[in-house]
């Protein structure tokens, strides 16, 4: 028994429709489906909605509920922003780059594009205060991810333990973090 893939993503949303209408717009997403009832099916609860779904590629469907009757949404004050956020990948750098170039044109605030080292990303946010990233993998860093694989449960024990960051893949931004020391 095995999870097949992410049927899809849930976000809370302020607007159903300009939510709609900003993916389609700035990242290209087709809008699938969109369902309104006024109880919750699984719980039977009187509480009206809007849930509509986007096509975010490749079988993968990112969702939003609109929750008119609920107190406004809000972000959990204990987790900086750029924690919590969804990533979606993108074919390579150029479309990274153009992607970027559309989103600042629109008015939209971008940082990055940021090198991870075994990939490179750009953050903004979208109407609703959700943090999303575009990411574009380099194939050609396949080595670095193998390196990474490798001692993935290494890091995953040893941070467990002591709650500081393994020096196992300390590689990926020593150049970057001794500049600034």
């Amino acid at each position: 028994m095995k999870i097949e893939q992410i049927h899809h993503v849930a976000y809370r949303c302020k607007d159903a429709k300009e939510t709609v209408n900003w993916y389609v717009e700035h990242l290209k997403m087709d809008f699938v489906l969109a369902i309104a009832e006024d109880r919750v099916p699984s719980t039977k609860a009187p509480d009206p909605y809007m849930h509509v779904f986007l096509d975010a590629g490749n079988n993968n469907v990112l969702a939003f509920f609109e929750l008119p009757t609920q107190p406004e949404m809000g972000k959990d004050p204990n987790t900086p922003d750029w924690v919590q956020h969804i990533a979606f990948k993108v074919k390579d750098m150029e479309t990274l780059t153009q992607y970027k170039e559309h989103l600042e044109a629109k008015g939209i605030d971008v940082v990055g594009v940021t090198d991870h080292s075994v990939f490179h990303s750009i953050y903004f946010f979208d109407p609703n205060g959700h943090r999303v990233e575009l990411a574009a993998v380099d194939d050609r860093e396949s080595e670095k991810i193998a390196k990474l694989d490798a001692v993935k449960w290494e890091m995953l024990e040893e941070w467990s333990k002591t709650k500081r960051a393994p020096k196992h893949a300390a590689w990926l931004h020593e150049a970057e973090f001794s500049a600034l020391d």
